[in-house]
């Protein structure tokens, strides 16, 4: 048996980070999200497997290549446009001989995720079987309407508040039987043009078709749609991953609870860690810092004297200067922060913070949200960060400037000061 994986989508509303990036390839404690995705389809016993690409899809074959260090043997497809999921899995049908595993690569799944609803699929008797996933807001959300016991009857996609027919929402984890690709043809396109995966597997059903649902423990399961489900993902990632401390640690250092420090990291003297976390290769920790649970921190990132980063992740080499503070915020790569940034993370009124995503305004439902910086964001001292607010990749913005809406790409942003020079009387 294959697995399709399917990782074409550009992750709009995760900018910027994937200006520079796939979503599938955004690292969670120090693993790309697709990564998971690979080691969950291992785990149920397959090797051969098929990814689907579009955006920045050099990067990702780049990235794992044929697949040997994983123990997989990967091959690439390309889908020529983004049309929807059932699109992109058609480019694969002359690929696929008899059943096979899909799985949505930008989420994240458990070891076992994939295990578990292959074991629900029984070949010549079930034409499909779909991972579904109880969740709280399933308006947000393909919701599964059962028919009797776990046969899926249709399949909702984000159904009106308060109207869904159930919570189980579509977990991206399938089993087809090669007869999803006939109603794959059959199905029309949606309102976005895209022709969807889900309006097969309904047509399945309403042909007689056995369809089941297999449930997946919400543990074994994390949805990244937004920026901020990225530091959710990072803390799950971070719970689940076995850790050890191999790289330099020196005396007077404090590593407290589950920390990873990699073989070539270095944690100087009066820093002091809370686990979970992450410290990547070549990493050069303190003195004297603070980095707390809920942190990753790239590869050959540099954290100076007298900061606190809580609860972020800091991609590859990025160095955060002396006596700043990074709170609940995203720094992409090569960034620099000048000595005494700060990166806000509450609003004094203790309200909820607001993000932009997409040209529109929304409500994080979080108390606690800092900044999203693209690659190669470089600050000047002082310069300070309000809740919620983002900034392009290449952007500068200068000392004592406070960033209070969302910088674009390649901008500089400088405070305009207005002073003057008397003669000093005697």
């Amino acid at each position: 048996m294959k697995a399709v994986l399917l990782a074409a989508g550009e992750g709009v509303r995760l900018m910027p980070i994937t200006a520079t990036r796939p979503k599938h390839l955004i690292k969670v404690a120090g693993k790309p999200i697709l990564q998971f995705c690979l080691e969950a389809v291992k785990n149920a016993g397959i090797t051969e497997t098929i990814v689907v690409t579009h955006y920045m899809g050099d990067a990702i074959r780049q990235y794992f290549g044929n697949g040997g260090k994983l123990g997989l043997r990967i091959s690439y497809l390309v889908q020529p446009e983004v049309l929807g999921t059932g699109n992109a899995a058609s480019v694969a049908e002359p690929f696929v001989e008899d059943e096979f595993v899909l799985v949505y690569g930008d989420l994240l799944f458990g070891a076992d995720a994939v295990k578990n609803v292959l074991q629900s699929y029984v070949s010549g008797e079930t034409a499909a079987v779909m991972g579904v996933v109880q969740v709280d807001k399933p308006e947000s959300y393909g919701v599964v309407e059962l028919a009797e016991g776990k046969k899926v009857k249709r399949i909702i996609e984000k159904p009106t508040a308060g109207k869904a027919p159930s919570n189980l929402a579509n977990a991206g984890v399938y089993v087809f039987s090669t007869s999803v690709f006939d109603m794959i043809k059959k199905t029309k396109a949606s309102v976005r043009g895209e022709w969807e995966l889900t309006d097969a597997i309904t047509l399945l059903a309403k042909q007689d078709k056995t369809v089941l649902a297999s449930e997946i423990s919400k543990d074994d399961w994390f949805d990244v749609g937004r920026p901020w489900d990225l530091l959710d993902a990072n803390n799950w990632a971070l719970k689940r991953m076995e850790h050890r401390v191999l790289g330099s640690v020196e005396q007077g250092a404090h590593l407290i609870g589950p920390v990873s420090v990699a073989e070539t990291a270095r944690i100087r003297s009066g820093a002091y860690i809370e686990g979970p976390a992450l410290i990547d290769e070549e990493c050069d920790v303190g003195p004297n810092c603070f980095i707390r649970s809920g942190t990753s921190l790239g590869k050959k990132v540099r954290v100076g004297n007298a900061c606190e980063i809580k609860n972020s992740i800091i991609m590859d080499y990025t160095h955060v200067g002396h006596l700043s503070y990074v709170g609940d915020s995203i720094l992409g790569k090569h960034c620099n922060l000048g000595a005494g940034t700060i990166t806000a993370n509450y609003r004094l009124d203790a309200g909820s913070i607001k993000m932009m995503v997409k040209d529109q305004l929304v409500n994080t439902g979080r108390r606690k949200l800092g900044a999203v910086l693209g690659d190669n964001v470089k600050t000047g001292i002082k310069s300070l960060f309000m809740p919620g607010v983002k900034v392009g990749v290449n952007s500068w913005v200068g000392p004592n400037f406070m960033v209070e809406r969302d910088l674009p790409a390649n901008s500089m942003a400088f405070l305009k000061q207005n002073w003057e020079l008397r003669e000093k009387k005697l």
